[in-house]
């Protein structure tokens, strides 16, 4: 029997179910919505509404932990009333109260693929959506941890304070990626939280706010990220700071790139290299140090009248440094010997030469400097680039082939890829029966997708590095998971709207028809229509023994792998 419902729309659950329009008209009348100019807001999205539906308001007593470094966090906070401290050295994991995720123990993993549900992906409406938990996402006052002995965290730990006015959380916010700092309540402090989606919308109307968060960004996260890169743990604190203050941030590529990507994969391989923005060339000088601050790169070199994908670069990898420190060592100096690519879109980090040469070199390993200095002698000693491309071809662990298969198609961004040898694979079929008795009768999954030789990447969730599904989701139900890291969908905030589908460039997002607990489709109480609700890989996220397709495999045909583990995707390949 069919259940009639209302279909959801963006806002049915507010991200605070606090806030109130009085609350945001005090909010208007307060920097910096007080500067904002309304009219640039369409009326689909005002800004009286963004703030009413896309933000709440939070009172934190004094040590109580808002962020942790490592969590992932779709959020963004502006203080108003208070201060808070953030962390310039990483705390201990219990001081933050981190624990595992608990899993369901194997006899009740057993008995729900045993017993499971009789008809597919059956949701129950009624009571259960008016929970005071719907729209709180991962965290809610019942799990928020404090610190007992802030005065001793203030003795034994760097601290940066910040006070009403100032943000905090936006990087991680739109970059997608973890917290880079602990951030804690120093005193009773009010915060506005708002959700990203809430905050693109605030930065694309307002290009003050924009260069106020990059501004942002720079005083209050970046020291905290150059300290933690491993070539710069040696550089004293002075020199970090004054590294801070010269590095120049660059962004390449468009920040929503799979809306060009199906269109730009119809071409052929020079002109799907031609569309990836150089950002520094073969042949040319250096200026700096490149750090990838957050998307990939393709480092290539030319071989004959194209171009040939040595190897690609992701998060917190180097590009320049053989050749700085080269030429730190030798009179002659010697130009870049790869060219760099962005691949989507990329962030980086340069670094001017000047303070590489004055801060970083004199406290490298030796080790280092010879190695880099070796890299650099073997190319000049090649008569011929094309010479010297050959024998980089030879000594690659991973072919150049299957290198340009994974940058070509983007593959690179997932670290849970679903790697299939087809040589092995008997098409049984076991890994999608697995998949659909762990998740309500449904497979997760499909088992085709993407192939070189006897590879294929099939298509199912990658828990990408850059989840652009995340992008245009209207109400945030589809995020990252703060403990583990997985994109996972909040059913009861999903409306349905397939932009998450729509948006991910791997067709790993299905739109599903939803069942009441009898069988009948649940439908639209206006248009009859059948509600459909987002569905993908989640990796088995709540199962005693991960990822049931690659247990169920009885061929060790399928493995779920990391494309950025360069060596144990070398050594997979070599099997």
């Amino acid at each position: 029997m069919s259940i009639a419902v209302q279909r959801p729309q963006r806002w049915d659950v507010p991200f605070g179910k606090d806030m109130t329009p009085s609350a945001v008209s005090q909010l208007l009348a307060i920097e910096p919505f007080l500067l904002m100019d309304a009219s640039r807001f369409p009326k689909h999205c005002a800004l009286p509404d963004i703030l009413l539906n896309d933000a709440r308001l939070t009172n934190y007593k004094a040590g109580d932990i808002i962020v942790r470094e490592g969590d992932y966090g779709n959020s963004a906070f502006l203080i108003l009333r208070g201060a808070v401290r953030v962390t310039l050295q990483s705390l201990p994991d219990e001081m933050l109260g981190r624990k595992q995720r608990s899993h369901s123990g194997w006899l009740k993993t057993l008995g729900n693929m045993l017993t499971g549900t009789k008809y597919p992906e059956i949701r129950r409406y009624g009571e259960a959506q008016m929970d005071d938990s719907v729209g709180v996402r991962s965290v809610g006052e019942d799990t928020r941890i404090f610190l007992q002995d802030v005065p001793g965290v203030l003795d034994e730990f760097n601290t940066l304070q910040l006070g009403a006015g100032e943000f905090f959380g936006e990087v991680s916010a739109l970059s997608r990626n973890p917290r880079s700092a602990t951030v804690f309540a120093d005193v009773p402090t009010t915060v506005l939280e708002i959700r990203w989606q809430g905050l693109r919308e605030l930065m694309r109307r307002d290009p003050a706010l924009k260069q106020h968060v990059v501004e942002l960004y720079r005083s209050n996260s970046l020291f905290s990220q150059l300290r933690n890169t491993p070539i710069l743990r040696k550089v004293s604190d002075e020199g970090i700071r004054e590294i801070t203050q010269a590095t120049e941030f660059e962004s390449y590529g468009d920040f929503e790139w799979q809306a060009k990507y199906q269109k730009i994969q119809k071409g052929d391989s020079r002109s799907r290299i031609a569309a990836e923005p150089i950002i520094c060339e073969e042949d040319h000088y250096t200026n700096g140090l490149i750090i990838i601050r957050s998307g990939f790169a393709r480092l290539s070199r030319t071989y004959g009248h194209g171009d040939l994908t040595m190897a690609y670069l992701g998060k917190g990898q180097l590009y320049g440094l053989d050749e700085l420190i080269y030429n730190a060592h030798h009179e002659k100096q010697v130009p870049l010997q790869r060219t760099l690519r962005s691949v989507g879109y990329v962030d980086i980090l340069r670094i001017p030469t000047r303070l590489i040469e004055q801060f970083v070199l004199p406290v490298l390993p030796a080790s280092t400097i010879k190695s880099s200095i070796q890299t650099v002698s073997n190319a000049l000693n090649e008569s011929t680039a094309v010479t010297d491309v050959e024998e980089d071809l030879e000594s690659s662990e991973i072919d150049t082939g299957f290198l340009e298969f994974v940058v070509e198609n983007r593959l690179m961004n997932g670290t849970e890829a679903m790697l299939i040898n087809t040589d092995r694979c008997t098409r049984c079929d076991d890994c999608v029966r697995a998949c659909a008795t762990s998740h309500d009768n449904n497979p997760r999954f499909i088992r085709h997708g993407l192939t070189h030789e006897n590879w294929m990447i099939a298509n199912a969730c990658m828990q990408c590095v850059d989840p652009v599904c995340m992008i245009g989701c209207p109400t945030g139900a589809i995020g990252r998971d703060e403990s583990t890291g997985n994109v996972l969908i909040n059913d009861m905030t999903c409306i349905g709207c397939a932009t998450c589908s729509n948006a991910c460039p791997y067709n790993n997002i299905r739109m599903v028809e939803v069942r009441g607990e009898s069988g009948g489709f649940i439908l639209d109480e206006q248009t009859r229509s059948p509600i459909v609700k987002a569905t993908k890989c989640d990796l088995c996220v709540d199962h005693w023994g991960g990822p049931a397709c690659q247990a169920a495999c009885p061929h060790d045909a399928l493995v779920r792998i990391d494309m950025n583990d360069m060596p144990n995707l070398a050594a997979h390949l070599a099997q």
